[in-house]
């Protein structure tokens, strides 16, 4: 989510009917069988030691060593990082890990300038069970698709545990599974027709058919590893 949207929600909050975030349903385990994931065509993205195949903000993230294993992890200031290659029709695997309020984002067929969340697509990586992130709108909270779809559902664990994600983008139908549990299941075409979405936001990213995968970073520390994407 973007800080100057932020500072816009909160100025307006006592104007607007509160929202709250989607309803929580029970986190599941999500086995990851990488050998699996390799024969059926999953590529990983991270390769555990530093940000190669990675372009943007590169000083804005590091790798670090944490429980687990290595994984990427946004900065105080850090912004926008990207995978080098482009991706049209793909599912995207990762695991996440939230700090309290943190704010954070998955870059969706972006380009590399520009604000991801209009040039491109958002998905939101957030903490919603923060006391400022309270009356948002729907279309704000963790997996919505920022300004063209609300989550309908949210299966989080709690702040400093691991969360398993998976985004497909398959034509103008994106789904954004958390937990193993379907958050987001949208056909973008009917999400926003004629291009009219419900934040009433202009976002590119409804016409383009391919574009980067990347961190939308606030600053916040959020930390990622087990990029692995597969092209459809």
């Amino acid at each position: 989510m973007h800080a100057t949207t932020f500072v816009l929600v909160t100025a307006l909050a006592a104007c607007a009917p509160a929202t709250l975030p989607p309803p929580a349903a029970e986190p599941k385990p999500v086995p990851v069988d990488a050998a699996k994931e390799k024969a059926d065509g999953f590529a990983v993205l991270f390769n555990g030691k530093d940000l190669d195949g990675w372009v943007g903000d590169t000083k804005g993230y590091k790798v670090e060593d944490l429980a687990g294993g290595a994984a990427i992890v946004c900065q105080p200031n850090g912004t926008n990082l990207f995978s080098k290659d482009e991706y049209a029709d793909f599912e995207f695997r990762f695991e996440f890990m939230l700090t309290p309020g943190a704010n954070n984002g998955i870059a969706l067929r972006s380009p590399t300038e520009g604000d991801p969340a209009y040039v491109g697509f958002e998905s939101q990586i957030l903490d919603n069970t923060a006391d400022m992130y309270k009356g948002l709108k729907e279309w704000q909270y963790h997996g919505s698709i920022y300004g063209v779809s609300a989550a309908t559902a949210t299966a989080l664990r709690k702040t400093g545990e691991w969360n398993h994600e998976t985004i497909t983008m398959k034509g103008k139908h994106v789904t954004v599974v958390l937990n193993g549990v379907t958050i987001v299941d949208v056909d973008l075409d009917k999400a926003a027709p004629d291009g009219k979405t419900i934040s009433g936001h202009k976002v590119d990213g409804l016409v383009r058919t391919q574009g980067h995968i990347g961190f939308c970073g606030h600053g916040d520390r959020v930390a990622y590893r087990n990029l692995r994407v597969k092209r459809m």
